[in-house]
């Protein structure tokens, strides 16, 4: 067959198939072209039906914007389920700068409508710049009805401008607690300088977060995480509808170790003083039962925006009222650090329990006098005696036998030097001063008249209220009581204080105790009236009075001059530490008396009713006390009780 005839028949073929193949690629064609339209339909319909009343929202001005949720702050609570810390609802009036337009413009109009404080419209103006266009910015807190009702009935004149619900801290117990649990304030552009990565609430003008105390040292434990929420406003900013929400986390609950009704007692049993500090600790657990401050301040004052001459009172008063002074104060502990001398002397074995050292009056090193607080002496002094009368020149001798540096360790030890973790502001570390230290800071060698005068507490030793409390704990035990302030978060519980043996002689530590007993049980202790004197309970402690000035061997050749005789500031401080019930401890309790002149006598009656009022849980019986107290004490507890009741009557007020 030709190659002719072969081609022609080839493409005879050819021909016979082309509509066949014609017709599939139209159907290919044509099914994608009907996807696409349905697509297509599909797509119209979610816009013009589906999603009409969206764009049509749109289409007529309105707006959607995404606003944050502030959590709800997590409460406080005391060991007994006494609110602390709580939320309370209010109302405010908030303004959206991007709604608003011009700021000041809006104000203006709102100033007309309802009475704004002054300082209020630029106060406003400048969060507003200050912040993102679209964060509503408070402009008064805690308004009255009334005035929500004017804004909202105002609306369409006030664009940006919304009354709303919402929440603000309140202290039930008032100053009671207030050293403590603290306050909460407007964040702040300091606030925000000392946060590595601030939460996006903290950019809301005049969030509230914590400043003080516990609502300060748990703020992120408190504060919770926000939520957010779309909200439709239409075109002169008013708010339409909300169109969804998503909640935040609320702040996790907190249950303090602190016992209302006794922190009360304190406070109250505190007032007779000028400035003064105590402190209660559970023996067994370091649970923390009460820390007392005078002169103290109502919390709420901060919250609700205190007056420049509320702040001033506050601020410029001689007895420090803003001050936790239990925790942040510092004083030389005086002869309430007999203890740790002795323990340091009898650990290192350079004094015997029956030794006897001798008191003239005075001991005199490199030609200085170092003089006891007994002009004419105590003679032959043993361990026990030396505790019970406080004879100074005993710690004199014994604390150059021990040497500084075993004095300084067993301070730290003992919990002086050491600063506790408690969730409050500014817990001092105090000082347990040694041979390194003073090279150290002062460049200088230590020196015997150092060591003698730490012996005694004086000096470069300093202790806050809190370590001589957790000092007196560890003594009564020997176990190393570490402080505790949280119980729960959420009702998971925290680690106890109860920490394991100190390592310390139990035959040394029973010989201090005992001496410690003797101060209040014997004739001849330096704080026998404030004993107490009920069945099965009696108690152990020492007093102190630290000097807050120098006596120069002039004013000793002329007579030296008597505390009251000095300005209040210049006269001794008067302290105390206990423990009781003796031979089953429960409570350690310290007490500071700022300039209050002598421990045994002012603050030492502090620290026995103080320590009953824990034991009994309440008022404990008259015949607790020594005969020659119990018309004084059954006057002081009617006069607290009537304080108590006041406090907690409708609109009482504990400031």
């Amino acid at each position: 067959m030709s190659l002719r005839y072969r081609t022609r028949r080839r493409n005879t073929r050819e021909g016979d198939d082309s509509p066949r193949r014609l017709t599939r690629r139209g159907l290919i064609i044509g099914g994608i072209e009907a996807a696409t339209g349905g697509v297509i339909l599909w797509r119209m319909q979610r816009l013009q039906v589906d999603r009409a009343d969206e764009f049509r929202l749109l289409a007529e001005e309105n707006r959607v914007n995404l606003r944050l949720i502030a959590p709800t702050r997590g409460l406080i609570h005391d060991i007994n389920g006494i609110p602390l810390a709580v939320n309370e609802q209010n109302y405010r009036i908030t303004i959206v700068r991007e709604d608003a337009g011009d700021v000041a413009e809006a104000l203006a109009r709102l100033a007309q409508i309802v009475t704004l404080p002054q300082g209020v419209i630029e106060r406003t103006v400048e969060e507003s710049l200050r912040s993102s266009p679209f964060v509503p910015v408070t402009v008064m807190d805690r308004v009255s009805w009334d005035d929500v009702a004017r804004v909202t009935i105002n609306a369409p004149a006030l664009p940006g401008i919304t009354a709303e619900v919402g929440l603000s801290r309140y202290y039930p117990r008032g100053s009671d607690t207030a050293h403590i649990v603290g306050y909460v304030g407007p964040v702040s552009d300091y606030d925000l300088s000392q946060m590595e990565d601030p939460d996006p609430l903290m950019r809301i003008p005049r969030f509230p977060i914590g400043k003080t105390g516990v609502e300060a040292r748990l703020e992120d434990t408190l504060r919770g995480e926000a939520g957010t929420r779309r909200i439709e406003v239409n075109a002169v900013g008013r708010i339409m509808r909300e169109l969804d929400r998503i909640e935040g986390t609320a702040g996790k609950d907190v249950q303090l170790t602190l016992d209302a009704k006794l922190q009360s007692y304190v406070e109250a049993r505190l007032e007779t003083e000028l400035s003064a500090s105590v402190v209660v600790l559970d023996c067994q657990t370091g649970d923390v039962r009460a820390i007392g401050n005078t002169p103290t301040f109502d919390p709420n004052l901060f919250v609700r925006g205190i007056t420049g001459t509320d702040w001033t009172a506050l601020n410029e008063n001689p007895y420090r009222p803003l001050a936790a002074k239990a925790v942040q104060g510092t004083y030389p502990p005086g002869s309430t650090f007999k203890m740790v001398t002795a323990l340091a002397a009898l650990e290192a074995g350079v004094v015997r329990p029956e030794e006897t050292i001798r008191c003239n009056g005075y001991t005199e090193i490199s030609g200085t006098r170092f003089h006891c607080w007994r002009a004419g002496g105590h003679g032959n002094v043993t361990l026990n005696a030396s505790l019970q009368q406080s004879c100074d020149c005993y710690y004199y001798e014994a604390g150059q036998r021990a040497t500084i540096d075993n004095i300084a360790a067993m301070a730290r030890k003992l919990g002086i030097g050491v600063r506790h973790d408690l969730p409050m502001s500014a817990v001092a570390q105090g000082l347990a001063p040694d041979r390194e230290w003073k090279r150290a800071v002062h460049d200088e060698d230590w020196r015997v008249g150092d060591t003698v005068n730490a012996s005694i507490g004086q000096g470069y030793v300093l202790a806050s209220p809190l370590q001589l409390a957790v000092m007196c704990a560890r003594v009564a035990t020997g176990l190393e009581i570490r402080p505790r302030l949280v119980h729960r978060i959420d009702g998971i519980e925290q680690p106890t204080g109860r920490g394991e043996s100190l390592g310390i002689n139990e035959n040394n530590l029973i010989r201090v105790r005992q001496g410690m007993y003797d101060v209040l049980n014997s004739d001849r202790g330096t704080a026998r009236d404030a004993r107490i004197v009920a069945d099965g309970i009696r108690m152990a402690g020492k007093t102190g009075t630290s000097q807050v000035r120098r006596i120069t061997p002039e004013e000793r050749a002329r007579g030296v001059i008597s505390n009251s005789q000095l300005p209040w500031e210049r006269r001794d401080h008067a302290l105390w530490v206990s423990f009781a019930p003796f031979d089953n401890p429960r409570f350690a309790v310290a007490v500071v008396v700022e300039h209050g002149e002598g421990g045994g006598t002012r603050a030492a009656p502090i620290g026995r009713d103080v320590i009953l009022q824990a034991l009994y849980d309440g008022d404990p019986p008259l015949d607790a006390y020594p005969s020659n107290w119990r018309a004084r004490i059954r006057d002081q507890q009617a006069r607290i009780r009537d304080r108590l009741a006041a406090a907690s009557a409708p609109g009482g007020d504990r400031a």
